[in-house]
Order: structure tokens, then C-alpha cells, then sequence
């Protein structure tokens, strides 16, 4: 049987004047090797995708991180300069293929911006600049070279019993890279909070009335894949899903 395949929505990106549709190689490498699928990227046009069409083709959706951020007007806001940079191709096409995977039952994982594109989707609202909201800490990537560095600063988040992610990672305190200065606001209704950071920031949500694996994190667990147990692990679930979904469809 051959591996199934996921879908990663690209960004829009411009490089020395070239317009690219782009994704981050540590996403690829990590449903590659952790999940053991094959990638599909799907073009960011701001005139959208078919959804369908791009969910007819695969067996599994992966929503990356990216430095720009959902539009506000996506979520009931007007936008200020601090809410940017934003991507419309990207908002276009993440927002819908979020949706449909869910309502068709093809297995989700959605990560750093993902998460936030996993709760506007459905509903959901996001704070920006959350460093300078009382009693939040400064959960910002820090400005050095290297990337290991970086994305080695780790936290505790606390994953809550009985909840999706605990059947995954287990219930209690967890240590990863949480690199962010949005998050959740108010989660959407069809969202369960599934952990949460020291300070009460949202951390990872899951869909509450998903037909398949249908997991948000803010972290990001795609760096350490293959050198960090609890990011190996979730990425070998979603594989697990993905493959099993693969499987339904062939007995279809």
C-alpha cells in the first residue's frame, strides 16, 4: 500500500522580487519522518482552493506555523499595525480546507498559526501582543542565530486529564517550545481546551465532535521530531490516524 499523503497549506511569500507559495522545511521533515506520510502543499491563492477537490487527493491535513498572522477581520476585529504581517492566500485557503476536513472526517493537526486558523475557523477569537496583557508571560521567540537555541526554550504546559492529548502525551505537566505572541482569546464552541501554559495561556485544543484525530498545539513540536519523546509522539499519532483513515477510504 503505498504511504498516504497530507496536505500542508503554503504561505505566500516574496523572495528578491519572485513570488513563491512556501512552507517551512521543518514542517515536511516532520510528517515525513514522524508521521511517515508524504507531503502535498497546496498553493495560497487568495481566490481559495476546492477544498474538496484537494480532499479527494489526500488522507490527512497538516497547518503549519508561519510568521504572518489571521487577518482580525476574520475573527470580528479591525486590524492594527501590532496584528500583522498577514497572508490573505494563506487565510483563503487554511480557513476553508480546516473546515471541510473536519466535516468530512480526515484527520487534522494543526500547529503554532494553526491552531489560531484551527479556532477562527470555527468560530473563535485571537489575542495579539499577548506578552503585554497582565499576568502573561513573554512567550515571543527570541532574537538569536540559532535555531536550536530558539526553539530549545522550553515551559511547562499542563495537559488536562482525560482529554484527547492525554491519551497521546498524558495527563499533567509537559515541557515544550512555545514560540508565540498571539493566542487564543475565546475558543471556539467546538473546541475542547486541552492544555494550557503556567500562566493560562491556551496551549492546545482539540475538536470536541471530530469524526478523526483533530488536534490544535501552540508549540511546536515539528523542530524536535526524532530527538524530543513528546513531539515524536504526537506526530507519530497523527501518522496513525492518517494511515487509518487511508485504510477506510480503500475499503470503501
Amino acid at each position: 500500500m503505498p504511504k498516504p499523503v497530507v496536505a500542508i497549506p503554503a504561505d505566500f511569500r516574496t523572495f528578491d522580487g519572485n513570488v513563491w507559495h512556501a512552507t517551512p522545511h521543518q514542517y515536511v521533515r516532520a510528517a515525513v519522518e514522524g508521521s511517515g506520510v508524504m507531503t502535498f502543499l497546496v498553493p495560497a491563492l487568495e481566490t481559495g482552493n476546492d477544498a474538496d477537490e484537494i480532499l479527494d487527493r489526500v488522507d490527512g491535513v497538516l497547518v503549519s506555523g508561519s510568521r504572518s498572522n489571521v487577518h482580525p477581520s476574520l475573527y470580528g476585529k479591525e486590524a492594527s499595525q501590532n496584528d500583522g504581517p498577514f497572508d490573505p492566500g494563506r487565510d483563503a485557503t487554511s480557513l476553508p480546507l480546516i473546515r471541510r476536513a473536519l466535516e468530512r472526517g480526515v484527520p487534522l493537526l494543526a500547529i503554532c498559526r494553526g491552531i489560531q486558523e484551527l479556532n477562527v475557523a470555527l468560530g473563535g477569537t485571537l489575542a495579539s501582543e499577548i506578552q503585554d496583557m497582565p499576568g502573561i508571560w513573554d512567550h515571543r521567540k527570541p532574537d538569536v542565530p540559532d535555531l536550536d537555541m530558539a526553539y530549545g526554550i522550553r515551559q511547562n504546559v499542563i495537559v488536562k486529564e482525560g482529554s484527547c492529548l492525554a491519551s497521546v502525551l498524558g495527563a499533567g505537566e509537559v515541557q515544550v517550545n512555545s514560540l508565540h505572541r498571539q493566542a487564543i482569546s475565546k475558543a471556539a464552541p467546538r473546541l475542547a481546551v486541552e492544555a494550557v501554559a503556567e500562566d493560562g495561556t491556551i496551549e492546545a485544543v482539540s475538536v470536541i465532535d471530530a469524526k478523526a484525530f483533530a488536534v490544535g498545539v501552540q508549540w511546536h513540536p515539528e523542530y524536535w521530531v526524532g530527538r524530543d519523546g513528546p513531539s515524536s509522539t504526537l506526530f507519530k499519532a497523527f501518522g496513525d490516524a492518517v494511515r487509518a483513515y487511508a485504510a477506510s477510504k480503500a475499503k470503501a
